[in-house]
C-alpha cells in the first residue's frame, strides 16, 4: 500500500493558539478515513495545509508524485449564467456526453443538469461540485463537510459511491452516521497532536474514552500513593529511629508521576430549557395549503402533534420542509386552511431568518443574559462555553460574529429561555461531534415539544419520537420509525441506481464508439469554448471593476462586508475562467 500523505512533526500556532504539536500521521492509497476533532481545533488549517494553501511553522509534509487531489471546497466556483453541464464540461474540459454520465450518478438530469445553476439549491449545487470531483479523476479526495445542505437520499447516493470508490478519501464531517457508514479508519485532533484510529468513528470515540477512564484511574492511584507517602512522611521524618526510611519514601515519593491526558478537553454539557411538561395537542393543522403566490407546496395538510413529541421532518431537498416549518413560526402565511397551537405554547425558533434579527450591539454575553433571565451568571457561562464561547469570547459584540457563530448564539440563547416549544431547522450545523451529542442528550431531557429538522442522521435518529415527512405536494405522520425511512429512501435510491446501469448497458456499440470518438475536439469546438470563457472574464473583470468602486464608498459595516464577500466570490470565479482559458489555448495549439 502506497502512502499518499505523510505529516512529521507538524507544528502551526496563530499567535498563542497551538493547532498543530507535534503532530504526525500517514494516509495511505486506496484507505478511507474521517477526520474528527472539536471545532476550532485545526481541521480546516491541516487541510489547508495538506493543499499547500498554507505552511507549516516546523516540519514535514512528503506528498507522493502520482498524488492527484480533488478537494470539495465550501465556496461556489460557478461563473454568472452557466448551466450544470456547462460548468461541468468548463471544470474538467470533458465532453458533455461524459460530464452528463458522471452526473447522473447523483441524479443530476434534465433541468438540473441544463438550467441555471445559481438557481439550484445548495444540496444540488454540492452535487455539482462532486460530479466535478470526479470528472477529474483524483486518486485522494478531500471532502470538508459534505453532508452540508445534503438530503437523506443525496447524503446514501454519495455514500454509495464512496462505497465503491477505488481511491484514498479524507472526510470532515460531524455526521457520526455518515462516516460510519463510508470510512474504515480515523483520525483525531485534540490538542495539536492527530491520532490514527484503525477503525471507525465509533470505535474511535469508544477508544478515545477507554484511554481517558484507563489514565484517569491510574492518575487516582498514584495520588492516593502520593498522599499516603506524603502522610508518612510528615510522621516520620522528624523522629530518628524513622528518619532514613521516611528520606526513602521521599525519593519514592519524587518518582512518581501522573499520566499526561492526551485530549483531555472539556466536556460539553448543555441543560435543555426547564419548562413544565404539558398534556394535550401542541399542534393542529386543518385544511392547510402552504407555499408562495406563484407556487404551492404542499396541500390538504391534516396534521395533529401532542405536546413533549420529537418530531423529525423529513423529505427530499426542495419538497418544503423549511417552507412547512416557516408556516408554522407564522414567517410564511400559508396559502389557506389554519395553523393552531395549543393553549400556553411559548415558541423558541432556530432558522436562517433568525440569525439576521439579533441585536448587533449587545456582546453575546448580553444576549444570552436577556434570553436566560432568572439563570445563574455560572449557568450561563456554561451553554456558552459549550457552544464554544469561552473566556473572551462571550465578551465578543454580536456584529462582528460571523454567520456560524450566530447561529451558535441563536441556539445558545434558545437552550437558556423557557419555551416550552423549539422549532429547530439544522440545530447540528456548525457544531462538532461531541457538541452534537451533549445537544442530543440535553433534547432527549426536555420536557417540552420539539418539531426539528437535520440532515445529521445520528442526530435525528437520536432525537426523533415523530416523523413527518414532507413529499410530493403532502405533509402528513409517517406510520414508521427514523430507520424505517432511512431503509425506504436506500431501497428507492439502489433501484434507481439498478436502473441507470441498466440503461448504460443497453447502449449499442456504433453510440459507444460516437462517445469516443466525440471526445476528441476539434479545432472549432475549443475556439467556440474560448470565446465563451472569455466573455465570462469580461464580465467578471467588470464586476470586479464596479465592486472595488464601492469598496471606497460611504457604507454601513454589514454593507462593507457584504461587498467584500462578493469581491473574494468574483476573484475566486475569475482566476477559475482565466485558468480554463490558458487550458483551451494549449488544447487549441496541441489540436494545430
Amino acid at each position: 500500500m502506497g502512502v499518499l500523505f505523510q505529516i512529521t512533526n507538524a507544528h502551526k500556532s496563530y499567535g498563542d493558539q497551538v493547532l498543530l504539536d507535534g503532530a504526525t500521521a500517514t494516509i495511505s492509497d486506496n484507505t478511507k478515513v474521517g477526520f474528527v476533532g472539536r471545532n476550532g481545533a485545526g481541521k480546516s488549517t491541516l487541510l489547508r495545509i495538506l493543499l499547500g494553501e498554507e505552511e507549516l511553522d516546523s516540519g514535514e509534509v512528503a506528498r507522493h508524485p502520482s498524488l492527484r487531489l480533488g478537494y470539495l471546497r465550501q465556496h461556489d466556483p460557478f461563473l454568472p449564467g452557466e448551466t450544470g453541464l456547462d460548468y461541468l464540461m468548463r471544470d474538467s474540459g470533458q465532453p458533455d456526453w461524459r460530464c452528463g454520465e458522471i452526473a447522473g450518478q447523483f441524479e443530476i438530469k434534465g433541468a438540473y443538469l441544463n438550467g441555471p445553476v445559481k438557481e439550484l439549491s445548495g444540496g444540488w449545487q454540492t452535487r455539482l461540485k462532486l460530479a466535478a470531483l470526479l470528472l477529474h479523476e483524483p486518486n485522494l479526495l478531500m471532502l470538508d463537510e459534505p453532508t452540508n445542505f445534503l438530503d437523506l437520499r443525496t447524503q446514501i447516493l454519495l455514500e454509495h459511491f464512496l462505497r465503491d470508490y477505488r481511491g484514498a478519501c479524507l472526510i470532515v464531517s460531524h455526521d457520526r452516521s455518515f462516516l460510519n457508514a463510508t470510512c474504515t479508519h480515523t483520525l483525531g485532533l485534540s490538542r495539536g497532536k492527530l491520532t490514527s484510529f484503525p477503525g471507525k468513528v465509533d470505535g474511535y470515540l469508544e477508544f478515545i474514552r477507554e484511554n481517558r477512564e484507563r489514565d484517569e484511574r491510574a492518575n487516582a492511584a498514584v495520588m492516593a500513593k502520593r498522599k499516603h507517602l506524603e502522610d508518612f512522611i510528615a510522621r516520620n521524618k522528624a523522629r530518628a529511629a524513622t528518619a532514613g526510611l521516611a528520606q526513602s519514601k521521599a525519593k519514592a515519593l519524587e518518582k512518581l508521576e501522573t499520566v499526561e491526558i492526551i485530549g483531555d478537553e472539556p466536556t460539553p454539557h448543555i441543560r435543555p430549557p426547564q419548562v413544565e411538561p404539558r398534556k394535550g395537542v401542541a399542534l393542529r393543522c386543518r385544511d392547510l395549503e402552504i407555499g408562495y403566490p406563484d407556487r404551492k407546496v404542499a396541500r390538504d395538510v391534516q396534521l395533529e402533534l401532542d405536546h413533549g413529541v420529537r418530531a423529525a421532518v423529513v423529505g427530499d431537498n426542495g419538497q418544503g420542509k423549511t417552507t412547512f416549518l416557516r408556516t408554522l413560526v407564522e414567517s410564511l402565511k400559508p396559502l389557506s386552511g389554519e395553523v393552531k397551537w395549543g393553549h400556553g405554547c411559548k415558541i423558541g425558533t432556530y432558522a436562517q431568518h433568525v440569525y439576521t434579527t439579533l441585536p448587533e450591539e449587545f456582546t453575546v454575553l448580553e444576549y444570552l443574559q436577556s434570553k436566560g433571565k432568572g439563570r445563574k451568571i455560572q449557568e450561563v457561562l456554561e451553554v456558552a462555553g459549550a457552544l464554544l464561547f469561552r473566556g473572551s469570547h462571550v465578551d465578543k459584540q454580536i456584529k462582528v460574529l460571523s454567520g456560524g457563530e450566530r447561529a451558535r448564539v441563536v441556539l445558545a440563547g434558545l437552550l437558556l429561555s423557557d419555551y416550552n416549544v423549539l422549532i429547530l431547522d439544522e440545530p447540528g450545523n456548525h457544531l462538532d461531534v461531541d457538541t452534537v451529542e451533549a445537544l442530543v442528550e440535553a433534547i432527549q431531557g426536555y420536557a417540552g415539544t420539539v418539531i426539528f429538522t437535520s440532515h445529521d442522521r445520528h442526530f435525528t435518529g437520536a432525537v426523533a419520537n415523530c416523523i413527518v415527512e414532507v413529499r410530493e405536494g403532502r405533509v402528513a405522520l409517517y406510520p414508521g420509525k427514523y430507520d424505517d425511512y432511512v431503509y425506504r429512501v436506500n431501497k428507492e435510491v439502489e433501484a434507481g441506481e439498478r436502473e441507470a446501469a441498466s440503461e448504460r448497458a443497453k447502449l449499442p456499440a456504433d453510440v459507444l464508439k460516437a462517445r469516443a470518438k466525440r471526445a476528441a475536439r476539434g479545432a472549432d469546438e475549443i475556439r467556440a469554448d474560448l470565446e465563451r470563457v472569455e466573455a465570462s472574464i469580461s464580465e467578471l473583470e467588470a464586476t470586479r471593476g464596479e465592486l472595488e468602486v464601492k469598496l471606497g464608498e460611504p457604507a454601513s459595516d454589514a454593507e462593507l462586508q457584504r461587498i467584500c464577500d462578493k469581491l473574494a466570490e468574483t476573484a475566486d470565479a475569475l482566476d477559475a475562467a482565466e485558468q480554463k482559458y490558458a487550458a483551451l489555448q494549449a488544447e487549441l495549439e496541441a489540436s494545430a
